[in-house]
């Protein structure tokens, strides 16, 4: 028996867009906080750009497409632990790697 699954190609992801292909799309959740589970160094390093409700937002801590949130942090305050408090901001969400020059292609929900 083989150890690949047959609905998937192995180097595409399922929760990318459907009109873009799995290795040129940012993943669903990322986050740049490196004690996250979602924190990934290799696709920081190619850089990404988010939109939130139409406009690019350089300040983006975490985000998710499919849940329709990103995380930025509030001002300059921390926790206890040094760590940046947080918002939670509801909204669409779109993400792309920077480093793919003029009209990327673009993660999204749908």
């Amino acid at each position: 028996m083989s150890d690949q699954n047959p609905s998937f190609p192995p180097d595409s992801a399922p929760e990318a867009a459907p009109n873009a292909s799995g290795a040129d799309v940012p993943p669903d959740r990322l986050a740049v906080n490196p004690a996250s589970p979602f924190f990934n160094a290799e696709l920081l390093r190619r850089g990404v750009g988010v939109r939130f409700k139409g406009a690019v937002r350089r300040d983006v801590e975490e985000y998710s497409i499919s849940e329709g949130w990103i995380r930025v942090q509030v001002g300059k305050t921390v926790d206890r632990k040094g760590q940046p408090l947080t918002i939670k901001l509801n909204g669409p969400v779109e993400a792309w790697f920077e480093d793919l020059g003029e009209d990327p292609p673009v993660a999204r929900k749908g």
